[in-house]
């Protein structure tokens, strides 16, 4: 596709630079909440992860929700998988995985949930990238996707200290309202779209920054812990997320 902002050999080396991968999946994970609801109104039996490795939500969904989980990537290295899974208490073979480019690939099964986390801003077509994920979904299934918010406090940070990185991100699609409309022209309905979580800022690799770096991006951080916790809202300026959830 010729609006990827990444390719293969992008994410072969990004999780290849990855240290910690593998820990224990806590009940709380970030999300974890909005999921258990869903599930529970929606009586979702299986779901498949886009765009995943190493898994971390089809494993969440495997152990703490009971689905039969998916997970499907462009880049997937089985060995760290399996760590994963076993670090988690779970065996090798207990989520599914597929290996495959998302745009050349006909499903052969349809799912009650599709889900992706930081997968559609690598796209400067939004609404293809959700067009991908909608022909892996049933009938009356639901659409759920999350990405970085990089338009407030969090995406000066990226641009500050990371431009390569931000510059993988098609920042244009980090706005709530459009992707609520993108869903809608593409027929879906019960579409809600919003910021989410107080505050956070990250670096990728960031061991490997200037200790003068990490200082300001840690002062930074903690500054919008504080705000937050005395005025505590979820905004375009200082929320690290946005979530997208819809119906097909």
């Amino acid at each position: 596709m010729e609006n990827n902002l990444t390719d293969r050999a992008f994410w072969k080396s990004f999780w290849e630079s990855k240290k910690d991968l593998i820990f224990p999946i806590k009940p709380d994970y970030v999300f974890g909440d909005i999921l258990g609801k869903l599930i529970a109104e929606k009586g979702i039996k299986n779901a498949i992860e886009l765009g995943g490795f190493p898994g971390y939500y089809s494993i969440y969904l495997k152990k703490y929700q009971h689905l039969d989980t998916t997970l499907f990537d462009y880049y997937v290295h089985e060995g760290i998988i399996n760590e994963l899974l076993q670090k988690n208490g779970l065996q090798p073979g207990d989520i599914n995985i597929i290996e495959a480019d998302l745009f050349n690939y006909t499903p052969t099964q349809l799912y009650d949930m599709v889900l992706s986390f930081g997968l559609i801003e690598h796209f400067s077509d939004t609404a293809a990238i959700i067009k991908t994920h909608l022909q892996f979904l049933k009938p009356g299934g639901t659409l759920f996707i999350t990405l970085p918010n990089f338009t407030g406090v969090n995406g000066w940070v990226q641009r500050k200290f990371d431009l390569e990185n931000y510059n993988k991100h098609y920042i244009d699609c980090m706005n709530p309202a459009f992707l609520a409309e993108t869903c809608r022209q593409l027929g879906l309905t019960e579409v809600e779209s919003y910021y989410h979580g107080r505050f956070s800022t990250w670096l990728e690799n960031r061991a490997e920054k200037p200790t003068l770096v990490k200082a300001i991006v840690k002062s930074v951080w903690l500054a919008g812990k504080i705000i937050t916790k005395l005025i505590p809202v979820e905004s375009k300026l200082l929320s690290p997320y946005i979530v997208l959830k819809a119906t097909k």
